[in-house]
């Protein structure tokens, strides 16, 4: 067991001001694995100082300084592969699958931005007058509990890349990981300032990061009800906001696709990351005509979905993350009954020999309709709503109608025809046939799901301000 009891501010591990603790718990058995004292207002405080200090030079550093720095981050990253897979499994309980995709996602962070940072042009002319990209300043990185230090390594790597520095504050719940990210970084050698960590509380440390006039910018990844928090905090200092939200993603299943793979394959990946991801695709839209054979299909691959052990490599789903976060699944799948869906796989209660953790059954509803509350609100878990439309006009239309906009899905025999449709829909990204990940391409969300981009080009000029010369 581990006790985690300092900060990470100018370089070094920091005692902290702050007292209250918080136990770390494992979501597949139930037991305490360690604790982690939590930060304070203090803290936070001597984070973005130190933060600010670093800035005045770092912001100052060439692009072949910083891709040096960055080139070592991922080094430092490579080298604790197992540990980093190993300890999300033990303290999130995400599948070995997952975990180890998290790990290419979070070691790539650094490689894609490097090659960003290769063609990113820090000097432009428009029309007759220079204009100089320039660091925003201190930027405070707020992350959440599902792939903690994905969304971390990535933000890092885009801040390095603008000659910007940071005050993070993760989930106090991915603690132990956090822990291994910070020893990481500690050994690339950082310069002093430029990578601070304060374990602790969201109206605590996170309110801090939020209110503090020296931070200038943040980056939160997160709920749409804190998101909006923080949007609400930062007016008063007119900081800049990137704002990745939650989501409730449509799969539309064209009627010339091939059900027999593609229904499949739309069941694992509602299924992604035990349902706890964002861009799960949590709404199936099918042809009503289709209805009865996509049930059947449904059903046979249901069989296949592994819920058990997150260790063991054919795991599907693995715990949720918290008894908290369980019981809001248990919430919305007797909500489905209530509501009147029809409950095809899964249902209220865990599954058999599965008693001591947070495991959820692998739920799918049919019979749908678009306005009732599992088909709208997001239940970040292993849910899946099946909706039947008449055509494809009607497909696009229940496909839009959510606050949300963050991701979407299709699937055709005919690329042109649904890249019409992709064109049609109101998301951030859209893949086509298949579920894809573009680091270099813009990332995040229409609508409810967000503000502002990440990833790539687009990403790194959110952490920059335009500086206009004219001669």
């Amino acid at each position: 067991m581990k006790r985690i009891d300092k900060s990470y501010i100018n370089g070094k591990f920091t005692e902290l001001n702050g007292t209250e603790v918080f136990n770390l718990i494992n979501p597949s058995t139930h037991e305490k694995i360690g604790d982690v004292v939590l930060g304070n207002e203090t803290d936070t405080q001597k984070a973005v100082e130190a933060a600010k200090k670093a800035l005045k030079t770092f912001s100052k550093t060439s692009i072949e300084e910083r891709i040096e720095i960055l080139e070592n981050l991922k080094k430092a990253v490579e080298k604790r592969e197992h540990d980093l897979i190993e300890t999300m499994i033990l303290e999130y309980g995400g599948t070995r699958q997952f975990c180890t995709m998290s790990f290419r996602n979070m070691a790539g962070s650094f490689e894609h931005m490097i090659e960003t940072l290769r063609h990113f042009e820090f000097e432009r002319k428009s029309g007759n007058t220079l204009v100089q990209m320039t660091p925003v300043g201190v930027v405070g990185i707020i992350t959440p509990w599902n792939s903690s230090n994905s969304f971390i390594c990535n933000k890092f790597a885009t801040a390095v890349a603008a000659g910007c520095t940071v005050v993070v504050k993760p989930s106090e719940m991915s603690a132990l990981q956090t822990q291994l990210i910070i020893e990481c970084f500690h050994e690339a050698g950082l310069p002093d300032g430029v990578f601070n960590v304060v374990n602790g509380l969201g109206n605590v440390v996170g309110n801090e990061i939020v209110n503090n006039p020296d931070v200038a910018k943040i980056s939160f990844t997160g709920s749409t009800q804190t998101g909006k928090m923080i949007a609400k905090g930062a007016v008063d200092g007119m900081k800049r906001v990137t704002l990745e939200l939650g989501g409730k993603s449509p799969n539309i299943i064209l009627d010339d696709a091939d059900f027999e793979q593609a229904i499949p394959q739309a069941l694992f990946g509602a299924y992604m990351n035990s349902g706890q991801a964002c861009i799960a695709p949590t709404r199936l839209l099918v042809p009503q005509s289709r209805l009865e054979e996509v049930n059947r299909l449904v059903k046979e691959a249901a069989i296949q979905v592994v819920v058990g052990n997150p260790s063991n490599e054919n795991t599907n789903v693995g715990p949720m993350v918290s008894e908290k976060q369980y019981e809001r699944v248990q919430t919305y799948i007797q909500l489905g009954l209530d509501e009147g869906a029809e409950l095809l796989v899964g249902g209220t209660g865990k599954p058999e020999g599965l008693e001591n953790g947070n495991f959820v059954k692998a739920t799918v509803f049919t019979n749908v309709r678009n306005d009732m509350r599992i088909a709208q609100e997001e239940i970040f878990g292993p849910v899946l709503s099946i909706i039947a439309y008449e055509d494809e006009e009607d497909a696009i239309t229940i496909a839009n109608d959510t606050s949300y906009g963050l991701a979407a899905y299709i699937t055709s025999a005919d690329e042109k025809h649904a890249l019409k449709v992709a064109s049609r829909i109101e998301a951030g990204r859209v893949c086509i046939n298949g579920f894809k990940h573009d680091p270099l391409a813009p990332f995040g969300g229409f609508k409810q799901s967000g503000i502002g981009r990440e990833f790539g080009t687009y990403g790194l000029e959110e952490y920059l301000e335009p500086k206009s010369i004219l001669i």
